[in-house]
């Protein structure tokens, strides 16, 4: 057994001058919640890409579940589930039969197709409604579908790219809820891309890529604790003024910030606010306290935030050009 579902070994790929991927190594293990993170144009969608044999590297090598992602393409694809962010459903379809067809497609044996359709089908909680065109689901139930779709032929390894991008926090809670199911019950391995911060907490490990490379690798709590101390901010009537009298009272950088006023961080925040408050004399109109988050350590490591603007073009013509290609 490889105790790997992921290998991946100085990853490259180029788009003329642009190095997309920039040599990247990391390994996942069977069964793990893998987070797997970045700004746009980070080489996110890049990486996955080339995991779901949709792009061929540049340079470097990927093992999915044993396989090499160039030599052993349908090897990989018949072992990997995708659910990308943008319905590759065919709405004219019921849900039964779009199941059907992808069982199909994925050579699920006959003896078990009926009974692990009408399972998934539970799972989702979408079996009432098997026999209802796809066009006319909302999108929740359409997501439900794909994640049932992407499970139907037992894939070692789900490739979920922002699985649960605009839906509501009850279907995401409940998305969330199945993928964390099937990794106990199935040992199913999740590699995981989103730009909700709270999502990402529940993963095991988390990357981080920026402008192709890794620039951070561990779980979520070791990552805020590289960002380490509380976080303040206060919004004052004079922005700059304050800034100058934090800097020269407690040798602290205050940074502005759009939303949040003036953001500063120090340890211990909630013994260090009520002095703060009493000594400080710009007017103060609001001031808040909280503890690292994930997007604090993107800020650290990446200086700039994570928005959410995914934008994944590029591998959603892959996959629909792939996908007429197979079905043809």
């Amino acid at each position: 057994m490889h105790n790997y579902a992921i290998k991946v070994e100085n990853l490259a790929k180029d788009f003329g001058e642009l190095h997309a991927v920039d040599g990247i190594s990391f390994n996942v293990a069977s069964g793990e919640i893998f987070g797997f993170l970045g700004p746009n144009g980070a080489g996110k969608t890049t990486t996955i890409s080339v995991l779901c044999t949709l792009t061929k590297p540049t340079s470097g090598r990927a093992i999915i579940n044993g396989y090499d992602v160039v030599r052993q393409q349908s090897k990989v694809r018949q072992s990997i589930g995708l659910v990308f962010q943008d319905s590759s459903l065919d709405e004219r379809l019921t849900g039964l039969q779009n199941l059907r067809f992808h069982a199909m497609v994925y050579n699920v044996p006959s003896s078990v197709r009926d009974k692990r359709i009408e399972d998934m089908l539970n799972m989702v909680e979408l079996w009432d409604k098997r026999n209802s065109e796809v066009s006319t689901y909302s999108g929740g139930m359409k997501r439900r579908l794909e994640l049932a779709r992407g499970l139907l032929h037992h894939p070692k390894v789900l490739f979920l790219d922002e699985p649960t991008l605009g839906l509501d926090p009850q279907t995401r809670n409940r998305i969330w809820e199945y993928i964390i199911e099937l990794g106990k019950s199935e040992g199913t391995t999740i590699f995981l891309t989103t730009h909700y911060m709270d999502e990402a907490e529940k993963a095991d490990r988390i990357a981080i890529i920026d402008s192709g490379k890794l620039v951070a690798m561990d779980n979520p709590i070791n990552l805020k604790n590289m960002v380490g101390k509380d976080i303040i901010s206060i919004k004052t009537e004079d922005d700059s003024k304050a800034i100058e009298e934090i800097k020269s009272r407690y040798a602290i950088e205050a940074r502005n910030d759009t939303n949040n006023g003036l953001i500063f961080n120090v340890v211990n925040g909630e013994e260090f606010l009520p002095g703060f408050i009493k000594e400080f004399t710009t007017k103060i109109l609001s001031v808040s306290l909280r503890r690292p988050s994930l997007d604090d350590v993107f800020l650290k490591i990446t200086g700039r935030e994570i928005r959410e603007e995914g934008t994944k073009d590029g591998i959603r013509a892959m996959v629909h050009g792939r996908s007429r290609r197979m079905h043809h």
